[in-house]
């Protein structure tokens, strides 16, 4: 019979749902029982596109046997981390300071009063490489819980106070100093790979926001051969677009091969930005092909976009993306042996005797037709498994990619598809009191939501704005700014919860602070804010975002990378942010000028002037469409050329 997870929408708790362990979901029940019963929680983690995960499960969930053990000695609770961000959090920072490491799937052993006491992610069902095996960790806990309860609880006061981990940070009253940004570029050149990119050894992340800061700063050298080596090599998917999750090299040739919806905007949008600050074609071709996937393998047919592709097909990581030559050759005819040299194919192949294509350096006249052929043909394989559920938070990222780059591009459809995940998020995913949730499937939104949907989606709606002028996403913005300080804010120390004050309690609360993989919600909450106050001159929203700059400004100058986000806001704080008002029945040459150049000090606003502050009193200039160029909202005279405002902006 299928288990308490059965009602749920995670697709990954629904993987679940046949398992011989009696799951439940986080929740009242599960606690409630825990509590009763005084019997200790296994808080089992993960999330749908996780290869271990799936070994894991098939290992040892489905083992009727391992199963029974863990339904007669715990109360067994399964988590989508993507899902529930709060409850993954305070597991993983508890397996990293009892083990040092982190990942998932990730098993917490926790006490009724949810204090975890053992902790670690991956066991195998036999020992193997030095690690214990599943069955015998089960046993070891069991029988501690059995003998040892009392002295388990023991710490529960100080265990629970860790776990708070950066909300007990205090900010700094040392003045902030702009000095620090190019220190921390000269930081990251301290770890800058200078043969393949990136930064650090294997396995490497693409580093978007740490691409996003270097190129505000001017810095083209590690930022574009950083893109360039990430487009060439196998973590992106030559034939169809898009970014694998990692590289497990150093050279981003052989990738763990699950997309995510998250990694693809961001650095879609770096791409964009990129090729803004150089001009490479390469770089504006990477942003479109991988925005061009996004819509036509991850948007649902509401407007909002699913949040991942597996790495497994057929149960193997990346069958579906490797090729053997027989398989190209089959393909592509007289074609085959030019796209052979160029894709870097060979005989023994480069992962596990097949081939992960690259990107060569002399493309071959018909290379976009053998693309498409390729495309049709491993269309027909059988396909990685769809996380087809909606998360608010990745959903505003391509929502910004897609609006950024629909306004440079001079690209409708990216305009018109961000538009309508916009208004899927804030017509759809709202409870009964207008309240934003989280995630949405099979029709269903629930879930409150985090500090990162609201921070992430203020960003986005602004970004939205800026390209369509649409005051409606500008009013959203603003809602959704009041809605973070409102409930989210830490009134003592400054920076804001990743949860809201009316969110359940856990053992702890605590703020999201570093920007790995993903923009920490604080850092995204401080930019948009700060963008916000630059177009309505509000001191508030200003005063909120440097609450989290003087807690954080320095520890990142210390790790430039883990708070490269930061850094942008800290960037845009310490610039002299130009507010450019365009007004007027057609603003199109005046906007052109604006959106050419990568300008990221620089807020832009146009069309009905209602509710927008810095459109009020802004008129055309003898019936011509003018553009205002201001700072602090003190504005220079109106001009109505486009090279009168490129000199102004320039």
């Amino acid at each position: 019979m299928p288990n308490r997870l059965a009602d749920e929408t995670s697709p990954y708790l629904l993987q679940h749902k046949d398992n011989p362990v009696d799951w439940y979901p986080w929740g009242e029940e599960a606690l409630g029982r825990a509590l009763e019963e005084d019997k200790p929680m296994l808080v089992s983690i993960g999330y749908s596109a996780c290869h271990w995960c799936h070994v894991m499960e098939h290992e040892s969930f489905e083992d009727p046997g391992t199963a029974a053990f863990m339904n007669d000695n715990f109360v067994c609770i399964k988590i989508d981390r993507e899902e529930r961000p709060d409850v993954d959090a305070i597991y993983m920072e508890a397996c990293q300071a009892m083990t040092g490491h982190g990942g998932w799937p990730l098993n917490a052993f926790v006490t009724p009063e949810q204090i975890p006491f053992y902790a670690g992610t991956y066991f195998p069902p036999e020992p193997r490489h030095g690690m214990p095996h599943w069955r015998k960790v089960l046993e070891a806990v069991s029988e501690a819980w059995a003998t040892r309860r009392d002295e388990i609880r023991a710490g529960g006061a100080r265990i629970a106070e860790r776990l708070q981990g950066g909300a007990l940070l205090e900010p700094s009253n040392d003045p902030m100093d702009a000095r620090v940004l190019s220190e921390c570029v000269t930081a990251l050149r301290g770890s800058y790979d200078r043969v393949n990119g990136g930064f650090g050894g294997a396995p490497k992340f693409p580093p978007a926001s740490t691409i996003e800061f270097l190129l505000r700063r001017h810095e083209t050298e590690m930022s574009t051969h950083t893109l360039r080596a990430m487009a060439s090599g196998g973590i992106y998917d030559q034939i169809g677009g898009g970014f694998a999750r990692y590289s497990v090299d150093a050279r981003w040739l052989v990738p763990h091969f699950e997309k995510m919806l998250y990694d693809n905007a961001l650095l879609a949008r770096a791409y964009l930005h990129g090729w803004q600050v150089t001009g490479d074609e390469l770089l504006r071709e990477v942003c479109c092909e991988t925005l061009d996937w996004a819509l036509r393998e991850m948007r649902a047919p509401e407007g909002g976009f699913y949040s991942a592709l597996d790495a497994d097909s057929e149960g193997v990581e990346g069958k579906f993306y490797v090729w053997t030559l027989d398989e190209l050759r089959d393909a592509l005819g007289e074609d085959a042996e030019a796209a052979i040299a160029y894709f870097g194919a060979t005989q023994g192949g480069n992962f596990e005797g097949q081939n992960i294509l690259v990107r060569g350096s002399d493309p071959p006249a018909r290379l976009s037709e053998m693309k498409r052929r390729l495309y049709d043909v491993r269309s027909q394989r059988v396909w990685p498994g769809l996380d087809d559920k909606r998360l608010t938070a990745w959903n505003a990222l391509m929502i910004s990619a897609l609006a950024d780059a629909g306004a440079v591009l001079e690209r409708p459809d990216y305009i018109e598809a961000a538009v309508s995940c916009a208004a899927f998020l804030t017509d759809e995913l709202r409870d009964e009191s207008g309240r934003l949730l989280r995630t949405y499937k099979d029709g269903r939104a629930r879930l409150n939501a985090y500090l990162e949907d609201h921070a992430y989606l203020l960003e986005a709606l602004l970004t939205l704005y800026e390209a369509t002028f649409d005051p409606r996403w500008f009013a959203e913005a603003r809602m959704i700014a009041d809605a973070i300080i409102e409930r989210f804010a830490d009134e003592e120390r400054g920076g804001f919860f990743e949860t809201s004050s009316d969110h359940e309690r856990l053992v702890a609360r605590r703020k999201d602070l570093e920007d790995t993989p993903i923009p920490a919600a604080n850092s995204s909450a401080a930019y948009g804010l700060l963008r916000l106050a630059a177009l309505t001159a509000e001191h508030e929203y200003e005063k909120r975002a440097v609450g989290v700059l003087r807690l954080l400004h320095q520890i990142a100058a210390r790790h430039p990378q883990a708070f490269a986000h930061l850094l942008q806001a800290m960037d845009f704080h310490f610039a002299a942010v130009k507010e450019v008002a365009l007004v007027g029945e057609d603003t199109e040459a005046l906007e052109r000028i604006v959106r050419r150049e990568f300008r990221p000090h620089l807020v832009l606003a146009g069309g009905d002037p209602d509710g927008v502050p810095l459109l009020a009193d802004r008129e055309p200039v003898d019936g011509r469409a003018a553009g205002y160029v201001c700072e602090r909202f003190t504005c220079q005279r109106p001009v109505t050329e486009p090279d009168e405002l490129a000199a102004l902006l320039d």
